[in-house]
């Protein structure tokens, strides 16, 4: 891949992508000795989600998910001329490629029980698929920014538990984005 972005006048060299979310694609972005993950927002249409202006929302998440007390990457610049973010980059592994190896370890599963405590009191909840959680010197680091206002069909025990182990729900998307 090797092309470069810039985030706000200052370029970046694109290792690779890291994924693409409902509201961008993040890639893994250096520049000096320095890692980052830097999301280019898109506008592809998504069945299942409505937004407003996405890069305010990105902003708006994260200063609510910071204040709340979540373990995630720093927000280091947005760039809303290019509608870009660059965040901190989070090396290991994610629970997803933690639960395909068969790897997952039941202090991760506390480690977000610890979180949902944060997030329920705060009248939130966020996106719990396991793509969206990264693995650091055994702590978790929720590595999305989306929040939205708590609904308990949406909260980690009726929706993201189904995905976090070898569920069929787990099985069944596999199956689908192999």
């Amino acid at each position: 891949m090797n092309k470069e972005m810039t985030v706000n006048g200052k370029s970046y060299t694109i290792i690779k992508l890291l994924g693409k979310g409902k509201g961008g694609y993040s890639y893994l972005a250096e520049s000096g000795n320095n890692r980052y993950v830097l999301k280019q927002i898109h506008h592809e249409p998504c069945d299942y989600y409505q937004f407003g202006n996405k890069l305010e929302a990105e902003i708006r998440d994260y200063k609510k998910l910071k204040e709340i007390g979540i373990k995630m990457p720093a927000m280091l610049e947005a760039d809303v001329k290019n509608e870009r973010i660059l965040k901190e980059f989070i090396d290991g592994d994610t629970i997803y490629q933690l639960v395909l190896e068969d790897k997952m370890k039941t202090d991760y599963i506390e480690q977000l029980h610890r979180m949902c405590a944060l997030l329920y009191a705060a009248n939130t909840n966020i996106d719990y698929f396991p793509t969206n959680f990264v693995v650091n010197n055994e702590e978790i680091y929720y590595v999305d920014f989306e929040c939205n206002d708590y609904m308990e069909e949406w909260n980690f025990e009726n929706w993201g538990v189904k995905y976090w182990s070898k569920t069929p729900e787990f099985l069944q998307y596999v199956k689908e984005h192999s």
